[in-house]
């Protein structure tokens, strides 16, 4: 995810589900769990008050700069 000039690579399983065999109707998928979901929003708000030590507990994080041409 971006959030400013940051960027998180963060670890999370998508969920994919089949089609129902009584209904034959397929669900939201993928989807996230609710932990994953919360482990991205609890990164997304670290990187938006730049604190960079929490987001590394749970992601990847790099610095964006843009390239001088």
């Amino acid at each position: 995810m971006r959030e400013g000039s940051y960027l998180a690579e963060v670890n999370i399983e998508l969920i994919e589900t089949d089609v129902d065999s009584e209904t034959g109707q397929v669900g939201w998928s993928p989807y996230l769990s609710l932990e994953d979901a919360q482990k991205l929003d609890e990164v997304r708000e670290a990187l938006r008050i730049e604190d960079i030590k929490t987001a590394a507990k749970q992601a990847k994080v790099f610095i964006l700069r843009p390239a001088a041409i």
